[in-house]
């Protein structure tokens, strides 16, 4: 991303975790631009509709706008269906819009993933390449986080398990990476709909 080196970048280290009854999305809050940490309090996961949510790396910009783009398309969706769009459909859409962009691409690596009739998490790299997971990592702290998650994570443990897991891989990257930092945002995506852990009960995980 060398002719992108003066825009904002979200460095990054992203998780998301397949569980048995629903998926975790955690992210550190770090951006930077070059050598310079430009926000120390950004989001990195978003809800785009009742039960799916996207992680975001790459740059915020193209990010950002790919976030309001899919909240968007998935609200007219479900105008025009009369039903929510499933994990996967939001995974084809956000891929379609990359692909049709590829000779000018958004420069990003997004995960996004939700509850349908079960928990799916899917990986979409720049030019719209589209894989399903059960376990992923994106951003420069990746390698890192990889390594906790690769130890510890397994599919069949529930959401209160795995929340600590993704908790712990994100903050060893944050003590390796330095375009990772500042502190571990935590989300969940269930049948109940979507939710983010406060400050509190994310330090509480950490220190348990």
């Amino acid at each position: 991303m060398d002719n992108q080196k003066e825009a904002k970048q979200t460095g990054t280290t992203t998780v998301g975790l397949v569980c048995k009854d629903g998926i975790v999305l955690a992210s550190d809050r770090r951006a930077t631009m070059g050598y310079l940490i430009a926000s120390k309090d950004i989001d990195k996961v978003y809800q785009v509709s009742d039960r799916i949510a996207m992680t975001i790396a790459g740059g915020v910009g193209d990010a950002q706008t790919l976030i309001r783009w899919m909240t968007a398309e998935l609200k007219l969706y479900e105008l025009k269906n009369e039903k929510p769009a499933t994990v996967e459909a939001a995974a084809t859409l956000l891929a379609n819009i990359l692909t049709q962009y590829k000779f000018y691409p958004f420069f990003v690596q997004l995960l996004i993933g939700g509850m349908d009739e079960r928990p799916r998490l899917f990986s979409v790299d720049m030019l719209g390449g589209v894989t399903e997971e059960k376990l992923t990592s994106t951003g420069s702290g990746s390698p890192i986080a990889y390594g906790v998650l690769e130890e510890l994570y397994r599919e069949d443990k529930d959401i209160t398990t795995n929340l600590t897991i993704a908790a712990k891989a994100v903050s060893a990257a944050m003590k390796r990476d330095a375009a990772s930092g500042e502190r571990v945002d935590l989300t969940m995506v269930t049948k109940s709909g979507f939710k983010r852990l406060t400050k509190d009960e994310v330090s509480k995980l950490l220190n348990a």
